[in-house]
C-alpha cells in the first residue's frame, strides 16, 4: 500500500525522533487521514528491525481495526492480549492489547519489562490516565508513539507532561486544501438552548444535566433539522441513551428514517450496516460512534452533546469528513448554546488555534444565517482580528512615539511580518513553558527584540528561529521595521532587507525626513529583482 505524501512524512518524522534519542513522541492526524495506516507502516519497520510491537487501545473496536489494517497493509498478523486471549508464546511480532487487560498487575508480570521494543498508543489523548500509565511505566524502556486526532490545548499540555516531542502534525485545514478530507460548511441554527444550569465534572459538562437541559428543545431541533437535513445522511450525537432514543422517535414522527444505536444494542452491527446502505438517513447515538466507526457517505453532523473538550468535538465532526463520491461538503449544524462559560466548542474550534480568531469566526457564522465554508470563515475572521490588532497597535505606537527605545516590541514585529503562528503561540511541552533562558534573552536583545514581553522559552525559541530564517532570506530586521513603521510605512516586515536599507539611506540623506515625493501609507517596496546588484555581495 503506497502512503500519501503527508503519511510518508509522518512516518519519517516519527522514526527520525526515535533515531535522535527521543523515546516518547506524538503524531497528530485529523480523523479520516489514515492514522492507522501510518502506524501500521511504522510497526512494519520496527518488526523488520527485530522488535516486538504492542498496539495499545481502550476499546475492542480500535484493536480489531488496528489488527485488520496492519494485516491488509503489511501482511503482518497480530496476537491479541485481551480478556482470556494472550500473546504469550505467540510467534507473531505484533500484539494488539486492551489497556483494561494489560493494566492488571498479574497480567503485566507475565511479561519481561523489555518484551516490547515499541509501544503504539491509538487515541493517545487517553494515555495520561492511570490505567495507561501503569502499562507504560512497566515497559519503561520501550519507544513510545502516541497517535491522536487534533487534541485541544488542555490535552496538549497534559500530553506534554508524558511525551517529549510532537513528531508531526497534519492539520484539518491542510487536509481539506490538499483534497484528502471533505470541505466543511457550518450553519448556526437560530435556536437558543439554555445550558446555564448544567454542571461540570472532570472538565466537561455533566451528561445527565445535559440530557435534562436538552429534552425540552428536542421537538424544535427536529423541526430545524427538517429544513436542512431531509436529503442528507446525518449522524446526531446526544448526551444520554434515553435522550438519543427519545430523539429518534421524534425524528421518525417528523418523517425521517431514523435509527438509534448504543452500547447495549444487540443489533448494532445490523443497524450500522442498514444506515450505511441507505435504509436509514439519520443515526442517533449517545457518544458511541466517536471512535472506531467509519461511514464516508455521512454528509451532515449534528452535535447535540455540547462539550468543552476540543478532541471530543473533533472526533464527532470527524465522522463526516471523509471523502465520498458525489459528496462536495459536510454540513455541520451548530446551535446558539446559552452558557455562562466561554470554553464551549464551536465549528471554529476545529481549525482555529487562536481564541480571538475563533470567537470572531463564531460570531460571523452566527450572523451569516446560511452555511459558511470553514476555511473562508477562518480567513475572514483572521482578517477582522488583524485589522483590530493593527488599529490597537497603531494606538500603542502613537503612545510610544515619544519614548526612545532601542529595542522593538515583539508584538510590533509579529504583526509587521504577519506571523499568526507567533502571535497566537501557546506552549505545549514542559521546556516550552519555562521562562526564557539568559542565552535566549541576550540573543533577542542583540537582534533588536525587547525580551521583557516574552514570558516562555518556547516563544523565545520560535522567535529566534524566525529571525534566523529571515536573515538567511534577506528580509528586514526588527530595527528597520521599527524605524520605517514609525515613519508611517506599512507591513515593513514583508519587505526585502536591501529595499528597506536603500529607503532608510534616502531618508537619512534628506535630514531624517521622508522625501516629499514618497507617501508612506501607499509606498510599495521594490522586489529583489528590481535591484541591479547582489544584496549579499
Amino acid at each position: 500500500m503506497e502512503l500519501r505524501p503527508y503519511q510518508q512524512e509522518a512516518r519519517a518524522a516519527v522514526e527520525g525522533q526515535w533515531a535522535d534519542g527521543v523515546q516518547r513522541t506524538l503524531l497528530v492526524l485529523p480523523t479520516g487521514c489514515g492514522k492507522t495506516i501510518v502506524f501500521a507502516k511504522i510497526t512494519e519497520d520496527c518488526v523488520r528491525q527485530g522488535q516486538r510491537v504492542l498496539i495499545l487501545a481502550h476499546r475492542g473496536e480500535l484493536l480489531d481495526q488496528a489488527a485488520d489494517k496492519i494485516k491488509k497493509s503489511t501482511g503482518l498478523s497480530c496476537a491479541v492480549e485481551k480478556a482470556s486471549e494472550t500473546s504469550l508464546d505467540s510467534w507473531y511480532r505484533v500484539t494488539v492489547g486492551s489497556v483494561q487487560t494489560l493494566m492488571r498487575e498479574k497480567r503485566l508480570n507475565q511479561f519481561s519489562p523489555d518484551h516490547f521494543g515499541t509501544i503504539i498508543i491509538d487515541e493517545a489523548h487517553h494515555c495520561i490516565s492511570d490505567s495507561y500509565q501503569r502499562v507504560l511505566q512497566y515497559f519503561e524502556d520501550s519507544k513510545v508513539l502516541g497517535v491522536t486526532a487534533t487534541p485541544d490545548r488542555g490535552d496538549m499540555c497534559n500530553l506534554g507532561s508524558y511525551f517529549e516531542s510532537l513528531a508531526y502534525e497534519y492539520t484539518l485545514p491542510k487536509a481539506i486544501r490538499e483534497g484528502y478530507l471533505s470541505p466543511i460548511k457550518a450553519l448556526t441554527v437560530p435556536l437558543k438552548l439554555d445550558l446555564s444550569g448544567v454542571g461540570v465534572s472532570a472538565g466537561d459538562f455533566k451528561a445527565g444535566d445535559l440530557g435534562d437541559a436538552l429534552s425540552p428543545y428536542l421537538h424544535q431541533i427536529a423541526e430545524e433539522m427538517g429544513k436542512y437535513c431531509r436529503d442528507r445522511k446525518t449522524v446526531v450525537f446526544l448526551p444520554l441513551v434515553k435522550t438519543s432514543q427519545k430523539f429518534r422517535d421524534i425524528l421518525c414522527e417528523k418523517g425521517f428514517r431514523a435509527a438509534e444505536v448504543n452500547g447495549e444494542s444487540q443489533d448494532r452491527a445490523q443497524v450500522l450496516a442498514d444506515f450505511d446502505s441507505g435504509k436509514y438517513n439519520v443515526l442517533c447515538n449517545s457518544m458511541l460512534l466517536t471512535e472506531g466507526w467509519d461511514c464516508p457517505s455521512v454528509d451532515c453532523v449534528v452535535v447535540l452533546r455540547p462539550t468543552k473538550v476540543r478532541s471530543l468535538y473533533s472526533q464527532m465532526v470527524g465522522r463526516g469528513t471523509r471523502l465520498y463520491p458525489g459528496k462536495d461538503h459536510l454540513l455541520l449544524l451548530d446551535f446558539l448554546w446559552h452558557t455562562e462559560r466561554h470554553e464551549l466548542c464551536h465549528p471554529a474550534s476545529l481549525i482555529c488555534e487562536n481564541e480571538e480568531v475563533a470567537r470572531r469566526m463564531t460570531e460571523n457564522i452566527e450572523e451569516a444565517g446560511v452555511p459558511v465554508d470553514l476555511e473562508q470563515a477562518e480567513k475572514t475572521a483572521s482578517e477582522d482580528v488583524v485589522a483590530q490588532r493593527e488599529e490597537a497597535l497603531a494606538k500603542q505606537l502613537r503612545e510610544m512615539r515619544n519614548r526612545k527605545r532601542k529595542l522593538v516590541d515583539p508584538l510590533q514585529f509579529e504583526m509587521s511580518i504577519q506571523a499568526e503562528d507567533l502571535t497566537g503561540y501557546v506552549p505545549s511541552f514542559g521546556w516550552e513553558m519555562a521562562p526564557p533562558t539568559e542565552k535566549q534573552v541576550r540573543a533577542l536583545e542583540k537582534l533588536g527584540i525587547m525580551p521583557d514581553e516574552i514570558d516562555n522559552a518556547g516563544k523565545a525559541a520560535k522567535l529566534l528561529d524566525r529571525l534566523d530564517t529571515r536573515r538567511k532570506e534577506g528580509l528586514t530586521t526588527p530595527k528597520q521595521i521599527r524605524f520605517l513603521e514609525q515613519k508611517g510605512f506599512r507591513h515593513v516586515g514583508t519587505w526585502d532587507f536591501q529595499a528597506a536599507r536603500n529607503l532608510i539611506d534616502r531618508i537619512a540623506a534628506n535630514g531624517w525626513r521622508v522625501p516629499y515625493e514618497i507617501n508612506p501609507a501607499t509606498y510599495t517596496a521594490p522586489k529583489p529583482t528590481d535591484f541591479d546588484f547582489d544584496i549579499f555581495g
